[in-house]
Formats: structure tokens, C-alpha cells, sequence
């Protein structure tokens, strides 16, 4: 990829960039610094000088049984006079907002959990999951998707929930842009605790639990119907449809239908989370 490309971007990572150098630990206990520069150090972020072919197509990490790390969590840390709270778990998390993305500025620096950051990899830093952690990262604004692994702390503006590796940003397509809204969702390892009981809990449930669909908007113009209908599609990984009652002048766009009240809900969530209206739910 020709390096001037990314010209308008490093320029504007120089003034806003994803990450902040945190101030070294205060207390005994707290964790290392992130993959942070020192604050004198502020010589501009951007991608690699060479991305690898098929970067965005990088396979997901394989989720894993491991140990917490001993140095990447401590009760509490301080940073900027800010003191934030470590997590015990990341069963059920799920959050979302605005993600950004480090990269070469910080390749190679060791991480809060003393592993040396590659911004090639699919990591991320969060300011308080357990380290390592593995979560689903879903960009809200074009529907892709990733796992990655966190082994960091941060970010440390306000206005973010997770600041990504490059090569987990450029897979979810916004490495250009720095920032883009996402959804993130903790993922288990297939065999961690108590994952096989809640798939067969699950199981169980399944046959008393009833179907809905999801209407999410009503047109008379069947192009916008179908606009919006392939936009579901692409959010959500369910197939989305246009329908037109008999004597009604109306295109409707409907999602499922799907298992559950909880699964209608989160793709309701969903829906509107990403700007596409609030969808109604209806008994199938």
C-alpha cells in the first residue's frame, strides 16, 4: 500500500491519538504500563510500513483455558489520577461504543501482561477485563466481526470502551478512519467452565421457549425497503426479507425468525444501536 496514503491519518492521530502514555504505576501491585510511549515521546502512530496481503482476512485466535496474569491484574491501577477497578471475570460482559486502534508506535513494548506488543496480531486493551481475556469485537457500522485476545491496559480516553491492535482494525475495516463504533461481547473458551452446562441448560430450553420476527421498518417505496433489508442482512447475520400484505401499500422489512425472547431483544439492541430504527417484535 503506497505510505502516502495514510498521510491524512497520521496527521490526524498526531492530534488526537488513540492512546495516551499513562503515568508509571503509583502503589505496589498496580500492572506494568501499557504498550504506551513515554510522555516526551510523541513522534506520530500510524499503520505499518508494509501490510501483510490478506490482512483482513487474519483468522481468528483460538480461545484457550489460561491463567490470569499475574502482573496484568491487579485490584486497582491509577493512571492520570484515575483510579480504575480490575474485573474477576468477563462472563456475560457486553458493551458497546467506540473503538479505536495502536500500531507501530508501539510494536514490540511490552503490554501489562509483560507480552511485547504486535500490532499484526489480533489484540486489544481493555481498562478493566481480566488479562487474557478473549472478546468479540463487531464493527456496528458494516457488520464484520472479530475475536481477539486482550492482553493490555486502556485506553484511557473516556469516550472509549476498547482500543484494538491494528491488525483487529483493519480486519473490521475503519484502520483508516481510527475510530468506529462497535459492539463487544465476552467469548469463552469451548471447553471453560461452565460453558458445557449452559449449552446443555440451553438445550433444554429451546423447546419451551417460542419464535418472534423482527419488523423493522414500513415503506411504500420498495427501494428503500430493500436498502434497508440488505443493510439488516449485513448488521446482523440474519437474513432479512421484504413483505407486502394483501391490500396494504406497504413494503414491510422483517428479520427471522429467530429462538427466543433474549435473541429478539439483543437484535433489537442491535438494530438500534447502528441508527436503523427500533424494530418491532412479534410472536411468530
Amino acid at each position: 500500500m503506497n505510505p502516502r496514503a495514510w498521510l491524512p491519518l497520521l496527521l490526524l492521530l498526531a492530534l488526537t491519538a488513540c492512546q495516551s502514555a499513562p503515568q508509571a504505576p503509583t502503589t505496589v501491585g498496580q500492572p506494568a504500563p501499557p504498550a504506551r510511549a513515554p510522555a516526551q515521546d510523541w513522534d506520530v502512530d500510524g499503520p505499518p510500513d508494509h501490510i501483510p496481503p490478506g490482512l483482513e482476512h487474519l483468522p481468528d485466535p483460538v480461545p484457550r483455558l489460561e491463567p490470569k496474569s499475574a502482573r496484568g491484574n491487579p485490584a486497582s491501577y491509577t493512571v492520570f489520577g484515575r483510579t480504575y477497578q480490575t474485573w474477576d471475570s468477563a462472563e456475560g460482559y457486553y458493551a458497546t461504543g467506540l473503538a479505536s486502534w495502536y500500531g507501530r508506535k508501539f510494536h514490540g513494548r511490552s503490554t501489562s501482561s509483560g507480552e511485547p506488543y504486535d500490532m499484526l496480531q489480533l489484540t486489544a486493551a481493555h481498562r478493566s477485563l481480566p488479562i487474557p481475556t478473549y472478546v468479540r469485537v463487531t464493527n456496528l457500522e458494516n457488520g464484520r466481526s472479530t475475536l481477539v485476545r486482550v492482553n493490555d491496559r486502556g485506553p484511557f480516553h473516556n469516550d472509549r470502551i476498547i482500543d484494538l491492535s491494528f491488525a483487529a482494525a483493519y480486519k473490521l475495516g475503519f484502520a483508516e478512519r481510527g475510530t468506529a463504533r462497535v459492539r463487544i461481547e465476552s467469548w469463552a473458551p469451548p471447553d471453560g467452565p461452565g460453558v458445557r452446562a449452559r449449552a446443555d441448560q440451553q438445550i433444554a430450553d429451546l423447546p419451551l421457549e417460542r419464535r418472534y420476527i423482527l419488523q423493522a421498518g414500513a415503506f411504500r417505496n420498495l427501494a428503500a425497503a430493500d436498502t434497508l433489508k440488505d443493510t439488516l442482512t449485513r448488521l446482523t447475520g440474519e437474513r432479512a426479507y421484504v413483505v407486502k400484505v394483501d391490500n396494504e401499500d406497504l413494503y414491510r422489512v422483517r428479520l427471522g425468525p429467530v429462538m427466543g425472547q433474549p435473541e429478539a431483544e439483543r437484535l433489537r439492541a442491535l438494530i438500534i444501536a447502528a441508527n436503523q430504527g427500533t424494530p418491532i417484535i412479534i410472536p411468530d
